[in-house]
């Protein structure tokens, strides 16, 4: 889509990059909602945007894009786990984002009080030692009785339809109390 708007906060002599409240307007306008909902998340979330810098943004867009706004939230630490919470809303489940659990430490997600969704990055989730260690708290949450379900960012980014499949199956085994064995 091309959209040359004139910027709302103009460069400077020797400046050569917009300003990000600028960057921001035209990534919203250039990705589908949900990839601009997790770009304004993460400006969020690291402090490059607050709550006046929003207000800037979505007054300078189109009122279609209010939808947006009402669905930011800057707790996410990652698009991934936006784009997650996003599918996670469109199921109807309740949740709540990085939840704090004794012993265990944060989780990206909890949904409908019993399943933990972590949203993991290679970054951060590649190594041998990490992945014990996210094994053992995957224990220590079983045993609390929570289900954990690791996704990967890649799947998140690129298999989602299929991660939102297995969410709704997910969420379904436990409302119909059974799982599926595919025959």
């Amino acid at each position: 889509m091309l959209h040359w708007l004139p910027l709302l906060r103009p460069l400077g002599t020797g400046d050569v990059c917009v300003d990000v409240v600028d960057a921001l307007v035209h990534a919203v306008l250039c990705q589908p909602a949900r990839h601009a909902v997790a770009t304004l998340d993460s400006a969020l979330h690291r402090g490059l945007v607050g709550a006046s810098e929003i207000a800037e943004i979505f007054a300078a867009l189109p009122a279609k894009y209010g939808i947006v706004r009402d669905l930011l939230d800057g707790r996410a630490e990652s698009g991934s786990e936006t784009l997650m919470r996003l599918m996670v809303r469109a199921t109807g489940a309740t949740y709540e984002l990085q939840v704090v659990m004794r012993g265990i430490g944060r989780v990206d997600l909890v949904v409908d009080g019993w399943l933990v969704i972590e949203c993991d990055s290679e970054e951060f989730h590649s190594s041998w030692r990490q992945q014990l260690k996210d094994r053992r708290r995957d224990l220590a949450l079983a045993q609390r009785g929570y289900v954990t379900w690791r996704v990967t960012a890649a799947q998140i980014m690129y298999q989602p339809d299929e991660v939102a499949a297995g969410l709704r199956g997910l969420l379904a085994s436990r409302r119909d109390g059974r799982i599926s064995t595919g025959a």
